[in-house]
């Protein structure tokens, strides 16, 4: 007998051996999962009846039948998930998760105003313990709602990095660049020193990695905007930024710098290249999302975020058909007001056909992928996105029995149209269990939720 723990790792309970069956000899794996249905990814075909993920060192080895697997592995762990669909997990492509902090603050306005009159004022006065918690508190709810990997940039960033780190989950994250001082950095060369410093640590292609993060064009300078992506270059790392979030961003834009649009100015200051992601693209026009395709960067979209914010409604199936790699973010929970990336996958699809009057405009497996491959590609890790083997073991499933789940045609539509982050009860990244039916495996969430909840009057007072 063997056992999952509490904090996610797994216990040998009886030494593993060899066995056969049917003459065959069985190999050793850490961990095999069933369910009931499996979805591998968008190019894979899913598996007809119940199936299997076999695991071994946080990587998956082979997916299929549970009938097959069963007979081909001798697991240390076996956990039967029972009426669930497995599938990989999401990847949330934009998002501030320290933000959760003031998730029903200064609703209900426009972009501009919201982050200079309410947001910026109260983040003046972050302390790391305040960005610590929001963090934990916002990797707990994707825990819970299916996402497994995220990308985050925010103000003393580091303890995000810190956090993601010690929870288990996928993090590309960084410390938000401006042309001004932050709490993190006095000017340009502090941000250098830190990034460098980070980097030493978070650099490469690992679970938790680094990413160079200037906030937008209208925040930053000339000089910040080309050594940010010259910093990005030097240190192997991706680079992130808001871009063309609205019409508002466009005229301040074309005010500061000499008439340019963001992406001209972006792609004169070097930013446009296979590195880059560029968050929202709200106010673009086709000559622009030509520019962009022929640079190779990606667009991250946040339709949850862009409409609350009334900043606009992104043109997915333009960015699509000019062969831009397109995934999905939430963006922060002061501005969606959830991290649920299922939310933002139904959402993603069904505007893109509302504003084309194209019910094909973006089909149920190619949302899925926007929301798991296609922002996998920003870790640079093979895999990543799918249940294939030599991916990692970052998985996810959903119950069955839920009444908005049955019955069940088709898997992919289940996912996309019909399910809810609520829906899920087994999250893992790289072959740990984080969120087990109810269960946090870290054992902190109480405490969390505490804490945060006394972080309201300190938030009310300094607007």
């Amino acid at each position: 007998m063997h056992e999952i723990m509490p904090d996610g790792g797994m216990k040998l309970l009886k030494p593993a051996f060899y066995a056969t069956f049917c003459g065959m000899e069985k190999q050793t794996c850490d961990l095999l999962v069933t369910a009931s249905r499996l979805i591998t990814g968008t190019e894979q075909p899913g598996v007809d009846g119940k199936a299997g993920v076999a695991v071994r060192d946080g990587k998956i080895l082979e997916t299929g039948p549970a009938e097959k697997l069963e007979a081909a592995w001798m697991p240390a762990v076996r956990r039967d998930l029972g009426n669930a669909l497995l599938m990989p997990g999401l990847v949330n492509a934009h998002t501030h998760v320290p933000m959760t902090f003031l998730r029903g603050f200064a609703d209900d306005l426009p972009l501009m105003e919201w982050l200079t009159k309410h947001i910026f004022p109260v983040e003046a006065h972050l302390t790391d313990r305040i960005v610590s918690l929001g963090a934990r508190l916002g990797m707990y709810e994707m825990m819970r709602t299916g996402t497994t990997a995220f990308v985050d940039s925010y103000l003393l960033e580091i303890n995000v990095l810190q956090e993601a780190e010690r929870m288990g989950m996928r993090c590309a994250g960084g410390e938000v660049l401006f042309a001004f001082p932050s709490p993190a950095y006095d000017g340009w060369n502090g941000a250098e020193a830190l990034y460098r410093e980070q980097a030493a640590r978070f650099g490469g292609c690992g679970r938790v990695q680094l990413a160079v993060m200037p906030h937008s064009v209208y925040t930053t300078s000339d000089d910040v905007l080309r050594r940010s992506m010259q910093l990005a270059e030097e240190l192997d790392l991706m680079l992130h930024i808001h871009l063309s979030e609205s019409a508002g961003e466009v005229g301040q834009c074309r005010s500061l710098h000499q008439d340019r649009r963001p992406v001209a100015y972006a792609r004169d200051m070097g930013l446009l290249n296979e590195r880059a992601v560029l968050a929202h693209m709200v106010d673009v026009t086709d000559e622009e999302l030509e520019t962009v395709a022929a640079s190779g960067a990606a667009i991250v979209h946040n339709p949850v975020s862009n409409l609350k914010l009334a900043s606009g409604l992104a043109r997915v199936q333009g960015m699509l058909k000019a062969g831009i790699p397109v995934s999905l973010g939430t963006d922060g929970a002061c501005s969606n007001n959830s991290l649920d990336m299922f939310e933002t996958m139904k959402l993603a699809a069904i505007l893109a056909k509302g504003c084309t009057g194209d019910a094909t405009a973006v089909p149920a497996m190619k949302a899925l992928g926007m929301a798991t491959v296609e922002g996998a590609r920003i870790f640079r890790t093979p895999g990543l996105g799918t249940l294939a083997p030599g991916a990692p073991a970052d998985m996810i499933a959903l119950d069955l029995d839920e009444p908005n789940l049955f019955p069940i045609f088709n898997e992919v539509s289940h996912a996309v149209y019909a399910a809810s982050g609520k829906d899920c009860v087994f999250t893992m990244v790289d072959g740990r269990v984080l969120y087990d039916d109810g269960s946090y495996t870290d054992g902190l969430y109480a405490d969390t939720a505490a804490e945060m909840q006394d972080l309201v009057e300190w938030v009310k007072g300094k607007e």
